[in-house]
């Protein structure tokens, strides 16, 4: 006899009904799964949700099991397996980033007409990933994949403030340069407090920058700055910028990244 729950598969939200129904009953488990987070869920509360026999559920977390993608705690609630979060982590990885990124970092640049920084943290240095220039001819030098230390650049310290980063560990960081400890933790928990850092002159003479980290699952996978001039990175203007970074990025970020608010 054929399985009650394959006669009618669910419809997706244009109206038409999914064209491998096994296939979505897998990807609405993996969906409950990751809403229900490490706390898993049982496998009758599973098919209640989801509107499907016992039966069928069973089945389906038994492949996704198979793969890794789910498992099944000692108390017999299933979570979500590595394999899962994995396909987030390759999907988000530091080749991918600039892809995804770029068409934001050209809106943002267009729009405050300064230079923007896309970095990631590799050990204690910022490493840049991407950049894109504005159209003035005073320009900022700068190069895809040129390292600094974390704690001179206001990528870095984004990074940091959003990484759980403590007073103890932050040391770990500050043996790579020549900085104030103190002045740089000042810096993170204001970062923490205001959503964005800044650095002035630190890491090369005349040119100041703020930086907003794009975070994911809680924690910061990268980080976005826009450069210039000191002369023109007054307070108010630094302010400013952070208030267009928040009104431009988020609707052009990937799915899954977001920028913390104050």
């Amino acid at each position: 006899m054929a399985d009650p729950d394959d006669a009618a598969p669910p419809a997706s939200g244009d109206g038409a009904a999914s064209p491998v129904e096994a296939v979505d009953r897998a990807l609405r488990v993996l969906e409950a799964l990751a809403a229900a987070g490490p706390a898993g869920t049982g496998l009758a509360e599973l098919a209640v949700d989801l509107g499907l026999n016992k039966t069928t559920v069973h089945r389906t977390l038994a492949a996704l099991r198979h793969r890794g993608f789910a498992t099944q705690e000692p108390s017999g609630r299933y979570a979500l397996g590595a394999a899962a979060t994995r396909l987030g982590d390759a999907y988000f990885s530091d080749e991918n980033l600039p892809v995804l990124l770029h068409p934001a970092l050209l809106a943002l640049s267009r729009e405050v007409d300064e230079l923007v920084h896309l970095g990631v943290l590799s050990g204690r240095e910022v490493v840049y990933l991407d950049k894109v220039e504005p159209e003035r001819p005073l320009r900022v030098w700068s190069a895809i994949g040129r390292r600094s230390p974390a704690v001179t650049t206001a990528l870095g310290r984004a990074l940091l403030a959003y990484r759980g980063t403590d007073r103890a560990a932050l040391d770990g960081y500050l043996t790579a340069a020549r900085v104030d400890g103190d002045h740089v933790w000042e810096v993170v928990e204001r970062a923490r407090r205001t959503g964005y850092a800044t650095e002035v002159e630190e890491n090369e003479a005349g040119i100041s920058c703020v930086a907003v980290p794009l975070v994911r699952a809680g924690a910061a996978v990268a980080a976005v700055s826009v450069t210039a001039p000191v002369e023109r990175m007054t307070p108010r203007r630094v302010a400013d910028l952070h208030a267009t970074v928040l009104r431009v990025l988020p609707p052009l970020l990937p799915d899954g990244l977001t920028l913390p608010r104050p």
